[in-house]
């Protein structure tokens, strides 16, 4: 095998353009046909260590090691939901050098969810990833954990995707895989846009981890610009949209970058979306108790949405430590959703997963970050 100056510390194989890619493996002596064997192990089988290779001669699984790291991801903590149907992962990104940036990312820790549905329903074998793209976020609403915790920094496109590997890799002694992706977890996507659209492709590519488009969705508080730009793009991904109010006064209390992107300009980007796109938007509405869970309010919301075609996702919120935002009664629930059903737009109550193991966005990284800091301080 041809020599080749060794870096000092692994790059991300996740991380590096394939044409650099495959320029490392020539220079190892290699024959073409062997970087689309390393990719099928990556993106297919599930596999992140090169040593189970094992199409792959030992020489070359060893210089690989030695070059790379496939998903440099360390799995910090798991918590597994009573009913078996979630778990949530805290990861640690370790950082360092990373191609086409010239100053090296600080280390950091993320979330992913992992969400099995009921095999006997309609989603027969589904199995959901909640992805991050940032680790914290700077968007500051009042009742989310990640907004608590505040903005870190953004995460790369390989970091996203290896969030989806080391969940393909905890099922592949199941034989199963995950089915569908949403880019709901911590942080705001559509701020993170470049590296986003980049997993995007890689998750979406038949030889990557070949998974339909109208299996991924884009979550966001709701960037116009960049929400514009999403349906103008080859790959038609669904998006929702996290609305949690019928008013600009309301939404500004609650999503903080309303003032940037009000609801007039917001809703007329998603009709365009859905006319460019022929795809109906999902408006999440997170409920919090007294305060956007009233009838009027629900009628309200009628009026604005009604012209979009779209689904309304309610979702009772998840009280969250030092916050005062509570749950509505679940007659309150039933109550709003009866006034959208009434109006005909399609509305469910989402199906919640993994209550007792802080399944939230944010809520496990708070709660590590605020073990830590009482750690550090000696309490």
């Amino acid at each position: 095998m041809n020599g080749q100056e060794k870096p000092t510390s692994p790059r991300s194989w996740l991380d590096t353009p394939e044409e650099e890619l495959a320029q490392a493996l020539r220079a190892l002596g290699q024959p073409a046909y062997r970087l689309k064997q390393v990719q099928h192990w990556v993106y297919r089988q599930g596999v992140l260590d090169f040593a189970q290779m094992s199409d792959l001669p030992q020489e070359l699984r060893a210089a690989l090691a030695e070059r790379f790291v496939v998903a440099p991801l360390r799995v910090v903590r798991t918590l597994a939901s009573a009913d078996g149907w979630t778990t949530k992962y805290l990861l640690e990104l370790p950082g360092g050098v990373s191609p086409g940036r010239k100053r090296p990312l600080p280390p950091a820790t993320v979330e992913t969810v992992l969400m099995r549905y009921d095999p006997t329903d309609s989603q027969r074998g589904r199995w959901t990833a909640c992805l991050s793209s940032q680790a914290g976020c700077a968007v500051g609403c009042p009742f989310c954990a990640t907004g608590q915790v505040g903005f870190f920094r953004q995460l790369t496109a390989g970091e996203i995707v290896g969030q989806l590997l080391v969940l393909n890799a905890a099922l592949r002694a199941r034989g199963e895989r995950v089915t569908n992706v949403v880019l709901m977890g911590q942080g705001e996507p559509l701020l993170n846009v470049a590296a986003v659209w980049q997993a995007i492709e890689r998750i979406h590519d038949p030889a990557g981890l070949a998974i339909g488009a109208r299996h991924i969705t884009i979550s966001t508080v709701g960037i116009v610009p960049a929400i514009e730009e999403l349906a103008e793009r080859q790959t038609p991904v669904r998006l929702a949209v996290s609305l949690h109010a019928p008013n600009d006064e309301l939404r500004t209390q609650l999503v903080p970058i309303n003032r940037r992107y009000p609801l007039a300009q917001l809703l007329a980007a998603c009709q365009r979306f859905s006319a460019r796109t022929g795809r109906r938007v999902t408006f999440e509405y997170a409920l919090i108790a007294g305060v956007n869970d009233s009838v009027a309010l629900a009628r309200e919301l009628v009026r604005r949405i009604a012209p979009i075609p779209c689904h309304v996702n309610l979702i009772p919120v998840n009280p969250t430590p030092g916050s005062h935002f509570q749950r509505p009664a679940p007659d309150q629930v039933r109550a709003f959703q009866a006034v959208l059903h009434t109006a005909r737009i399609p509305t469910t109550v989402r199906v919640e997963r993994g209550i007792d193991i802080f399944a939230g966005c944010g809520q496990l990284r708070a709660e590590e970050v605020s073990t830590r800091q009482a750690v550090a301080a000696g309490r």
